[in-house]
């Protein structure tokens, strides 16, 4: 359970659950800040919501009735805006990411940054074209034809595995293999990963969290260890040995020149601890699960949702491939570099994919220093939790007019259409997939780098369709207001995004050379 420590500022020092809830309502300082009576009273309905895994669909719920900034937990305040972003989360905001020193934070921060650099981008880019040729081939042994479509596959699935095998390689120094056929216990680490977030997410969003962190030392541990479920020790154990593993390779190195040293992440991370003592051993491990999580599962739920709507949008689908099709002769010619990022549509393709299901539903939290914070002209004294949540922002009608809608040519610039400078840079405003500030995304280069090259040659090998019938991931009427439409990917919140779908069949493309002959 040694994730506690850095998923338990999720809300922040907020125990005022255990407070009187008539303090809450009528005395505290945030009592002007408007959301349900209940909420404002206490964090139960808070942690209620994380634990059905719809707490996004009710934050969405509570912006619509009570305005662009929500009180949902006693100490917590949200809001749905592009200038209180601004305010929370950059350079200059008076607040934290977390309850880390942050002289320690800013350490650890330049080691990181010293592994994900464009050149490192560059040279991960290589071995992410050999995974994802190999996937491509194992594709085509299950199905090489022309002209048959395939068996319904969920998609999600079969992008789990090639980007957690992408994810070994350059955090752990070793494919995990899980894309390969056979036998493989780690293939259902990915599944693994979900129970495990399940489990601890609702833990840390939990009224009694501060009262659960002060127990552990005392006997918690033990107990917890007793109760926790079985995929969740087999994950706590799975990242256990890669770190073990990763460990023993770097001290075996130790004595080669460094040029010759394998410096992926957790190389760094190492020199870190032999040169900053800044990390303790489960420290290491925390910053090895956060690895994990980071470098699957979110790129996953952009993947997924990319292709989920590229294959419910022909026109959107057929012009994106028409681009690729004129930039690239070959799927092996699609290489990350100046040709893959001048293509436009593509990334516009992405943007409106990760814009439409984010990487994390809900609010990466902040806490307010000394002196307080000014959000929209309003002050938020000390100790006070604020945040933006994503999955809303992605839904804010006066940014995108029609959020609802997969429209990759919002973000291209189109006098002749309408769509002008302006507005892209309005919509650019709200739009902050890998976030930004002090607690932005380290690698956010590479993940685009993958992002780009998993969707460039896919689309240049397969024709892909939804499965003929298939409902994998759309809303429906009866899962109520906020999940009504068939035309969006729903989403589950654990922290991360947890989805299904789409479902596609595939056949192998005929090259354009081959059909003009």
């Amino acid at each position: 359970m040694f994730t506690l420590r850095y998923l338990s500022y999720i809300e922040g020092q907020e125990a005022s659950g255990l407070l009187p809830f008539l303090y809450n309502v009528y005395l505290h300082p945030l009592r002007q800040v408007p959301g349900p009576f209940w909420a404002r009273a206490s964090s139960i309905p808070s942690w209620y919501y994380t634990s059905t895994g719809k707490r996004h669909i009710w934050l969405w719920q509570l912006f619509q009735i009570y305005g662009k900034r929500i009180r949902v937990a006693p100490n917590l305040v949200l809001f749905c805006d592009p200038n209180a972003y601004a305010d929370i989360y950059g350079m200059k905001s008076n607040s934290t990411v977390n309850t880390i020193d942050p002289r320690e934070h800013a350490i650890r921060r330049r080691m990181l940054n010293t592994a994900f650099t464009d050149v490192s981008a560059n040279a991960a880019a290589a071995f992410m074209s050999q995974h994802i040729d190999r996937w491509h081939q194992i594709m085509l042994d299950e199905h090489d034809s022309t002209t048959e479509w395939s068996a319904s596959i969920d998609l999600s699935g079969k992008l789990d595995h090639i980007v957690f095998d992408i994810m070994g390689d350059l955090s752990f120094g070793r494919s995990f293999n899980t894309k390969e056929p056979g036998e493989n216990p780690l293939k259902e680490v990915p599944h693994t990963t979900i129970q495990y977030l399940k489990f601890i997410y609702p833990v840390c969003r939990s009224p009694l969290l501060s009262l659960i962190i002060w127990l552990k030392p005392r006997g918690l541990d033990r107990l917890v260890e007793l109760v926790t479920p079985r995929p969740v020790q087999q994950f706590d154990k799975f990242v256990i040995d890669s770190l073990a593993k990763r460990l023993e390779l770097y001290d075996k190195q130790k004595d080669i020149p460094e040029h010759e040293r394998r410096q992926d992440l957790m190389y760094f991370l190492c020199q870190a601890q032999d040169t900053h003592t800044v990390y303790t051993e489960d420290e290491l491990r925390a910053e090895a699960l956060l690895l994990i999580i980071a470098g699957s599962d979110t790129t996953t739920a952009s993947l997924s949702s990319i292709f989920w709507y590229l294959v419910r949008a022909p026109r959107c689908y057929q012009k994106l491939v028409d681009e690729l099709q004129r930039t690239f002769k070959t799927a092996e010619d699609a290489a990350y570099g100046p040709k893959m990022m001048g293509c436009i549509y593509l990334r516009a393709c992405i943007d409106e994919g990760m814009r439409l299901v984010t990487p994390g539903p809900c609010e990466p939290p902040r806490e307010v220093l000394v002196g307080g914070l000014k959000v929209m002209d309003d002050h938020y004294p000390q100790g006070t939790i604020v945040g933006t949540t994503p999955w809303c922002d992605s839904r804010n009608e006066e940014v995108y007019g029609d959020p609802g809608v997969f429209r990759p040519e919002r973000w291209i610039v189109d006098e002749a259409a309408g769509v002008t400078n302006e507005m892209v840079a309005e919509i650019r405003t709200n739009f902050h997939p890998f976030l930004t500030g002090p607690g932005s995304c380290a690698g956010k280069n590479i993940a685009m780098a993958e992002i780009m090259l998993v969707v460039a040659r896919t689309l240049l090998r397969f024709d892909l369709r939804k499965a003929p019938g298939s409902t994998l991931g759309e809303g429906s009427p009866e899962l109520g207001w906020g999940q009504r439409d068939a035309k969006q990917f729903q989403l589950v919140d654990a922290y991360i995004t947890v989805k299904q779908g789409p479902e596609v069949q595939f056949r192998k493309k005929v090259s354009p050379a081959v059909e003009s002959g």
